[in-house]
């Protein structure tokens, strides 16, 4: 039976969405979510994004930017009082003027903007607004949201599991070690649990920093504490429980029970309830290149993971009661980023390959009438294209500035000389990727500095390339600005 708390946190979500259907009315607003995994640059999209739209970039497969339509577009004050507002200005100023890519995403943080626009459409024409309300999150906290369903023996047997294949052992071995000394069935010992929190956080840490892994296993605050750091809520770990352990809260097992449960009503649930609820439409931002890169592995580990992303979605098509009690997300786009790390020719089978990760999640997003894309791209396009001659062939090569400590071979870059690079091809067959034809370590995908960006003959400052961030956009937005 439903506690009264988890009745009173229903019923204000009603409210919640209640009241922003109601203002909806008067001014049309679209709350965007913008999420991905460790490395896979949120933050340059979201700076990028609003970026074009503040510049009024004719973007070609973005009507309304495309045809004009786009009167002005502003940023506006905040949404929400109570979270941090996006460093637009600070990102952008990092990537044009310094050629650094700004800081990941470590917290959830927001930015409003006001479009002005003119319908074109045939029911209504005519100036129109959008507001629209960008919300910035970590991945990890969407995989979080898995929890909310698991019970603590639950996820204890999935982590103890995971940790013990063989191509994770090496790294959970620390871990596994302090696993192996603890007696669920023991004193609810402080220190005990202190110390088991530590180990097990340093094996997430070593997971993340791990090229052979993506860094999706939850929970993922323990990665980003903000706040929340050394609380007795991030302060449990998983246990081997044997059948029949106590779960009185003098024992261990009690303990490490009592505080998983606290996370997921003080940390996880909040989140859902206050910001991810509310979300309208959302992209899921996607590094494939580095999983292809890491090895087959890594590319399974990332299929399931996207995987547990849709199925912590709500998505759907919206009704008028959906929207007053239980809002949907009603489009979902995968964007494999860092395009601009190979040639266009493989640029499709990117996608290709992508959408072969997500295929079993869209079937069952799709019927439950959602919409869901998938993109390469690059939100800011840090390469150009050239071809070189090499021993009689032509290789189809990248050209830009890898960043300083940047290794290809026995060449170490300094960061200011741009070099050309053939990252390698992409196999046609998606299954072929999964199945490792293309061997671990083979491509090379340096890290690039943001392109330069030069003034226009008007002395304007110049709009940040991009692959196929138009595309995007006319998929998340395109259909609320016609």
């Amino acid at each position: 039976m439903a506690s009264i708390l988890d009745i009173a946190g229903r019923a204000g979500s009603a409210a919640q969405a209640a009241f922003e259907a109601g203002q909806n009315l008067f001014q049309p607003t679209l709350r965007l979510g913008v999420t991905g995994l460790a490395r896979s640059g949120k933050t340059v999209f979201t700076t990028a994004l609003v970026h074009h739209l503040v510049r009024g970039t004719p973007l070609p497969a973005f009507w309304a930017a495309a045809e004009g339509r786009i009167r002005r577009a502003r940023l506006a004050h905040q949404p929400d009082d109570d979270v941090p507002r996006f460093a637009y200005e600070a990102n952008l100023e990092a990537m044009v003027a310094e050629r650094r890519w700004p800081a990941s995403t470590t917290r959830i943080s927001e930015l409003r903007l006001d479009i002005d626009f003119e319908r074109r459409s045939r029911w209504r024409s005519g100036p129109g607004r959008l507001t629209l309300d960008i919300v910035d999150y970590p991945g990890e906290w969407l995989l979080d949201l898995a929890l909310i369903e698991t019970d603590f023996a639950e996820w204890s047997r999935a982590m103890t599991a995971s940790a013990r294949r063989p191509d994770r052992a090496g790294l959970a071995g620390p871990w596994l070690a302090e696993l192996a000394g603890l007696d669920p069935a023991g004193p609810a010992d402080e220190a005990v649990a202190a110390r088991a929190a530590e180990r097990f956080r340093t094996y997430l840490e070593a997971l993340r920093a791990d090229p052979e892994a993506v860094a999706t296993t939850p929970p993922g605050r323990f990665l980003m504490p903000g706040d929340l750091a050394g609380s007795p809520a991030l302060t449990f770990a998983p246990l081997d429980l044997p059948p029949g352990v106590p779960a009185g809260s003098d024992t261990l097992a009690g303990l490490m029970r009592r505080r998983f449960e606290a996370y997921k009503a003080r940390v996880v649930q909040p989140f859902f309830r206050e910001h991810f609820q509310r979300v309208d439409r959302q992209i899921v931002l996607v590094d494939v290149l580095a999983a292809v890169d890491a090895g087959p592995t890594a590319l399974a580990e990332l299929e399931e993971a996207l995987d547990r992303v849709l199925l912590a979605f709500n998505a759907g098509r919206n009704t008028l009661l959906s929207r007053l009690f239980a809002p949907r997300a009603d489009r979902v786009l995968f964007a494999a980023t860092k395009a601009d790390h190979i040639h266009h020719t493989s640029h499709d089978r990117l996608e290709r390959l992508l959408r072969h990760l997500v295929a079993r999640a869209v079937r069952r997003t799709e019927a439950a009438g959602a919409r869901v894309g998938s993109v390469a791209l690059a939100s800011v396009r840090a390469t150009r294209e050239a071809a070189v001659q090499e021993g009689g062939a032509t290789l189809r090569t990248v050209v830009g500035t890898p960043e300083a400590g940047e290794r290809i071979g026995d060449e170490l870059f300094d960061g200011t000389e741009e070099a050309a690079i053939y990252p390698g091809e992409l196999p046609a067959d998606p299954a072929e990727v999964l199945a490792g034809a293309v061997p671990p370590g083979s491509l090379r995908f340096p890290r690039f500095r943001p392109p330069p960006v030069a003034a226009d003959a008007a002395g304007r400052p110049g709009t940040l390339p991009h692959i196929r961030l138009d595309r995007a956009l006319e998929f998340l937005m395109g259909d609320r600005l016609a």
